[in-house]
C-alpha cells in the first residue's frame, strides 16, 4: 500500500501521522522533543518507520518552526536552540528515499485549514499562538513567500502595547515590543509568571487586547477575508482571548474591511494535517521505499 506520512516537528512534542493517498489519516503517533539534536533526528526517523510498517512512502511533509530554507529544506527552529542550519530535507530523503518536503509550520498548518478545515477564503491569514507565534498567509489556496522565498514573521512585529509588567516583555528574536512576547505560551509565562491556562479574566483582557493590535496591523497590510487562529493558547482559550482581540481590531481598524476573525475548525491538528497536504502535493514527485 502506498502512504503519505505527516511530521508536526514541535518544540515540545512531535506528532506523525500516516495517511492513504486521499488524505485520510490510517494511524498516529505522539512523543516528546529532545532537546539534543541527535535524539531528535534519531526520533524523527524511529517514528516514521513505525507508521510505514509493511507499506511504501511515496512523500513525507513536515511543519516546523521557522527559520528556515524552504527550497534547500535547511531548518534552524527558534525554538530549538540546538537545531541549527539542519539540512532535514536532505537526512530524511537519504534515510527514506522519497520525496520530503518541509516548511514553516504555520504555512503547513494554513494549507490543513484551507484543504481540510473548509477554509474557503481567497485571502486567508492562519496565525498559531503556541509556545511561539507565527503565521502562514494563502492567496488561492498557495501559500504566499516573500522576497527569496522568505516566510513572513507576523509574531515579531512591533506594536503598542499594554501590559502591567513591561519589563517583562522579551522576545526570543532579540528585538524589541514584538507581539510573540506579549501573546505566546513563552511569552504569558514570562510575564505572568504562570501558564496560559492559569490566566485570569483580567489578564486575558490584557493579552487579548495585546493581540487585537497586531490583528489590526496584520488586517491593514493584507487585508484577508479570514483569520484563522489555532494553536495550544488560542485553542485553550478560547472566547476569553477572542473577544477582546476582536474588539480592540474593531476599535482601532479604519480604512480596510475588518475579517472574520475564528479558531481553527482543525484544532490541534492544523500543522499535522497540513503535513499531510504537503506531502500529498509532493507525492507525485516521490520515489518511495
Amino acid at each position: 500500500m502506498n502512504i503519505l506520512i505527516g511530521l508536526d516537528i514541535g518544540g515540545t512534542k512531535i506528532m506523525a501521522a500516516a495517511a492513504n493517498e486521499g488524505g485520510e489519516i490510517l494511524r498516529r503517533l505522539r512523543a516528546d522533543t529532545p532537546l539534543d539534536l541527535q535524539e531528535g533526528l534519531s526520533l524523527l526517523k524511529k517514528l516514521a518507520a513505525r507508521l510505514r510498517e509493511n507499506n511504501r512512502i511515496i512523500a513525507i511533509g513536515a511543519a516546523i518552526g521557522g527559520p528556515l530554507e524552504h527550497n534547500s529544506g535547511v531548518v534552524s527552529p527558534l525554538h530549538q536552540p540546538q537545531w541549527r542550519s539542519v539540512p532535514l530535507k536532505n537526512i530524511m530523503e537519504t534515510q527514506f528515499r522519497c520525496h520530503f518536503v518541509v516548511d514553516v509550520d504555520t504555512n503547513v498548518a494554513a494549507l490543513g485549514e484551507y484543504k481540510f478545515g473548509k477554509e474557503t477564503a481567497s485571502r486567508l491569514l492562519y496565525l498559531t499562538l503556541s509556545t511561539g507565534m507565527g503565521g502562514g498567509f494563502l492567496i488561492d489556496g498557495k501559500i504566499y513567500r516573500g522576497a527569496g522565498g522568505v516566510h513572513q514573521e507576523a509574531g515579531h512585529q512591533s506594536i503598542h502595547f499594554c501590559c502591567a509588567r513591561p519589563e517583562r516583555v522579551q522576545c526570543e528574536c532579540g528585538a524589541r515590543d514584538c507581539l510573540e512576547a506579549l501573546v505566546s505560551g513563552n511569552g504569558i509565562r514570562r510575564i505572568y509568571g504562570k501558564p496560559a491556562e492559569k490566566l485570569t479574566e483580567e489578564e486575558w483582557e490584557e493579552v487579548g487586547y495585546n493581540l487585537g493590535q497586531g490583528l489590526r496591523n496584520l488586517a491593514t497590510l493584507y487585508a484577508p477575508e479570514v483569520i484563522v487562529l489555532g494553536g495550544g493558547v488560542a485553542v485553550g482559550a478560547g472566547e476569553k482571548l477572542l473577544r477582546p482581540a476582536r474588539a480592540t481590531l474593531h476599535a482601532h481598524l479604519k480604512i480596510v474591511p475588518a475579517p472574520q476573525v475564528r479558531l481553527s475548525r482543525l484544532g490541534y491538528d492544523s500543522a499535522l494535517i497540513g503535513a499531510i497536504a504537503l506531502a500529498m502535493e509532493g507525492g507525485s514527485e516521490g520515489a518511495g521505499v
